[in-house]
């Protein structure tokens, strides 16, 4: 992000040399030129307004996202090449177009240039990669009797929210607490309006079963109120008045209630003892750190709600090694916060340029003042320090991770004949269940460890594949790479494995071979990994084209690896099998009337209490629930009575 009309301009070492990012051709003194004259032919039309450009290559990419208060005075200094550093003019040399954007102020383009730069991910910005929304804690509002469950996403129903949790780990921990300490029901609501008896939750003391009366309204009503004070820092008030109610029921005898009331301190005191630190005045703030070294950044984001830690998560955004710790940051934090609601405070490591701009852009997402602050000293810049050395450790942990995994890359290599390390491996495995629920899996592994945001799910599509092991690879592989040769015939781009491999044996291999040999792809090394006979970890063979089948020494640390490959791929196909199983189990026949949407549902739900009874139901009866006209009834009989 250009975070300062002058920030890019420093002028560059004279000895430095201009090379080409890896995979990328040197560009020459004439690219530079041409690049330079295309940027010159767009100032004599740009106005000296605020607004956001984009720089692209002759094959359409996004090479850069940036704002700029004065447009034509900000796109002036790309043609100024001597003041460019060595990065800049590389991507002035690859600029063929630009693309810009007018805007009002100079915070509208902020806001755009973020947005812009996390949907189109250019390459010579800082990216933050793995930028996942977070879970939170729902209290539902829409309910006389609100359900605790956990959220994801949007906020669009009605309820209280708390949050953000830093792992999906850790809001379970509190939400098991919660349940333990409130006895508030977890249960969807149209569970709820079927039950007849008290489920599971009731008996584990985790519900008080208001779905069959267990509990009156108000007892209920208190409860909820009780858990919403404690989320909101409130806990120590919380705690008093459940100590001084155990004590009261002591006093009077009342044992098994007051062992009850004990239970409930107690899990509360469990949620109190994972928040490791706390920050004496701070209720809402998050805690933003960067530590960088070797070209490496890494962000560490800390979460405080109410008072209490809800955790912290590391992060390692992509940049020139180049850039300043503050710029990363700065770009860093309009990205994190472009799907985030920001608290009303956030504390940061350095001082950001343009720090107010950021203000008030955080602000306008959050619909309320926030406010970014560096602290010098005192209790908040203790909790600065703290995620600081959290970053430090990460990134310690993440150059260690890299220097073995590099090692181990060059380790399979050997193993497979490569000429160099791959960059890219991708693992490939189906899983299904006598061939339901089909379900094709592709991992990505390189340098830097999984590649995540790169896994492929495939639902197995071909008739009778399903149940088929080699015919689902046939299809998985076929569909992969049809679609990569036809995006990128001549090979110039990155989406190109350098190593792929296959879980299963030489029938796998061999559906490999074909598939390759129809698509014209004689340049991409690939193998399979079976299992021994014994199917025991240690003992697996690899298969090549043209070679015998071999195993590795059990010891071997590359053996290690390309099972924690083969696993992954496992684990993520059984991941996806499982989801699509679960989905269609969960699918309800009302699903399947065209035009019955989910209100129409629920009212159906609620009034017959199941799919069965609704498909049972008589016109007339149908036709009685509340936002179903006759004409909608008639279309539900006639779905579940096609023959009158």
């Amino acid at each position: 992000m250009i975070v300062d009309d002058s920030t890019d301009l420093q002028p560059p070492s004279p000895a430095a040399p201009a090379e080409a990012p890896p995979g990328r051709r040197r560009r020459s003194a004439a690219d530079l030129q041409r690049g330079v004259e295309t940027i010159r032919g767009y100032l004599r039309t740009l106005p000296e307004t605020p607004g956001v450009y984009r720089m692209m290559n002759d094959d359409g990419d996004v090479l850069y996202v940036g704002k700029a208060r004065n447009l034509r005075r900000r796109v002036t200094n790309y043609t100024q090449v001597n003041k460019l550093p060595i990065r800049l003019q590389r991507m002035v040399a690859e600029t063929t177009t630009m693309e810009f954007v007018t805007t009002h102020t100079e915070v509208e383009a902020l806001l755009l240039e973020s947005n812009l730069i996390k949907r189109l991910m250019p390459r010579y910005n800082v990216l933050l990669r793995d930028d996942k929304t977070f879970p939170h804690i729902l209290i539902t509002g829409d309910h006389p009797y609100p359900q605790l469950t956990k959220h994801r996403g949007a906020r669009d129903q009605a309820g209280s929210y708390y949050g953000p949790f830093a792992s999906a780990g850790s809001v379970n921990r509190v939400m098991t607490a919660l349940q333990r300490a409130f006895m508030i029901r977890n249960c969807a609501d149209a569970v709820f309006s079927s039950r007849t008896r008290p489920c599971l939750q009731w008996q584990i003391k985790r519900c008080t079963a208001p779905c069959v009366a267990r509990v009156s309204q108000d007892e209920y009503a208190e409860q909820v109120r009780e858990a919403k004070a404690f989320l909101a820092g409130k806990t120590s008030e919380v705690q008093q008045r459940i100590a001084e109610a155990m004590m009261e029921a002591s006093e009077n005898l009342e044992f098994e209630r007051a062992a009850k009331l004990r239970d409930r301190i107690r899990a509360l005191t469990a949620i109190q003892a994972h928040q490791d630190i706390n920050v004496e005045g701070v209720e809402d703030a998050d805690v933003v750190a960067a530590f960088q070294e070797g070209g490496l950044t890494c962000v560490q984001v800390f979460f405080f709600r109410g008072g209490r830690n809800y955790g912290n998560r590391a992060y390692f955004p992509s940049h020139d090694k180049g850039q300043e710790v503050g710029e990363v940051l700065a770009a860093f934090v309009a990205q994190f916060y472009e799907n985030k609601t920001a608290p009303p405070l956030v504390l940061v490591s350095e001082e950001l340029a343009e720090h107010e701009l950021l203000e008030e852009a955080l602000g306008i997402r959050a619909g309320s003042r926030v406010e970014l602050h560096a602290p010098k000293r005192g209790d908040k810049r203790r909790v600065v320090e703290h995620a600081l050395n959290n970053a430090r450790e990460a990134h310690g942990r993440r150059l260690a991770e890299s220097g073995s995994q590099a090692k181990l890359l060059a380790g399979v290599a050997e193993v497979f004949g490569l000429s160099e390390p791959p960059k890219r491996i991708e693992v490939y495995d189906n899983s299904h269940i006598q061939g339901t629920n089909a379900i094709g899996g592709m991992v990505v592994a390189g340098p830097d460890g999984f590649i995540k945001n790169a896994y492929r799910k495939f639902n197995i599509k071909t008739p009778g594949a399903a149940g088929d092991d080699y015919a689902m690879m046939r299809e998985v592989l076929t569909r992969r790479f049809e679609r990569q040769v036809k995006e990128d015939p001549e090979r110039t781009g990155e989406g190109w494995p350098d190593l792929v491999l296959i879980d299963g044996g030489e029938g796998q291999l061999r559906v490999a071979v074909e598939v390759f040999g129809e698509l014209g792809i004689d340049d991409v090394p690939f193998a399979a990994i079976a299992k021994g006979s014994d199917r025991e970890a240690g003992r697996e063979r690899f298969f090549l084209p043209d070679r015998p089948p071999f195993g590795l020494d059990p010891k071997s640390p590359v053996l290690y690896f390309l099972q924690r490959l083969r696993d992954e791929a496992h684990r993520f196909a059984i991941g996806g099998h499982r989801a699509k199983r679960e989905k269609a189990i969960g699918a309800s026949p009302l699903d399947e009337i065209p035009n019955i949407g989910p209100k129409r549902k629920k009212a159906l739900l609620h009034h017959f209490g199941s799919a069965r009874a609704v498909s049972r139901a008589g016109l007339q009866d149908l036709a009685a629930v509340e936002g179903i006209s006759e004409a909608v009834a008639k279309r539900i009989y006639d779905h579940f009575h096609p023959n009158g």
